[in-house]
């Protein structure tokens, strides 16, 4: 298995959508406003830090990143995903830290902790580009199963033996990740009552609030807009010397 750089490999580039993205996250989190204006731009702005697994010709996970300019601090923090991949893409103050923008792995994949590979590239790649840490809104797992427990609640949960109870968030305490603070406003996905139907399969026939399958936290839907405001949990990678 090798590391390789979507830049230099525009084949692996041309697939990942559709064998990585499609089928690990919810059709809705493709309709963000930061990814909408930015996505594109990773590649070609900030090509070191977007990266794909692969072994021979199978693509089995994929890394996405931006440097960020963070003073260390729990208020210096953006308010969540949206405000930090905004802020990579348009600050003019310098970059100190790599945000973890998202990780996929090939559902044939899972189970082979490729997950945990690839949040080593995050703090190798931060390392070679001379940055201090990285930092990750993470979207905990098994929030799901709980939309309507406030992540400041979720983030509590343990296991009897101390681990986290989300699995995701254990996976990044495992390589050494810290729980830094919850991110309750971190991105916001807005769209018309049909728009939603589309994205979920479910019908929202009037205002209310909705909690629908894999929403982390409901979405309510005033005069037919839908807005979805998702929770993460700020995670912390140090970057040893």
């Amino acid at each position: 298995m090798n590391v390789v750089r979507y830049a230099d490999r525009p084949d692996l580039h041309a697939r990942r959508y559709e064998e990585l993205t499609k089928p690990t996250f919810p059709e809705y989190m493709n309709h963000n406003k930061p990814g909408d204006l930015y996505w594109d731009r990773l590649y070609t702005d900030f090509p070191d830090f977007q990266v794909g697994l692969v072994d021979g010709d199978d693509l089995l996970a994929e890394a996405h990143a931006i440097p960020v300019p963070w003073d260390g601090t729990l208020d210096g923090l953006p308010s969540g995903w949206d405000e930090g991949f905004m802020l990579g893409m348009t600050s003019d103050l310098p970059r100190t830290a790599l945000m973890a923008i998202a990780i996929s792995v090939s559902p044939e994949h899972q189970g082979r902790q490729l997950s945990s590979r690839m949040i080593r590239t995050f703090t190798d790649n931060a390392r070679a580009a001379g940055l201090t840490s990285v930092i990750a809104p993470v979207r905990p797992t098994w929030k799901a199963r709980y939309p309507l427990i406030p992540i400041e609640q979720y983030v509590e949960w343990r296991r009897d033996d101390g681990s986290h109870f989300d699995p995701w968030i254990r996976v990044h305490e495992v390589v050494g990740g810290e729980i830094l603070a919850p991110a309750p406003v971190s991105m916001t996905i807005t769209g018309s009552a049909a728009e939603w139907a589309e994205w979920t399969g479910m019908s929202f026939p009037g205002d209310g609030e909705y909690v629908f399958p894999g929403c982390l936290a409901p979405l309510t839907v005033r005069d037919g807009v839908g807005t979805h405001v998702e929770p993460n949990v700020w995670m912390l990678h140090r970057i040893a010397a």
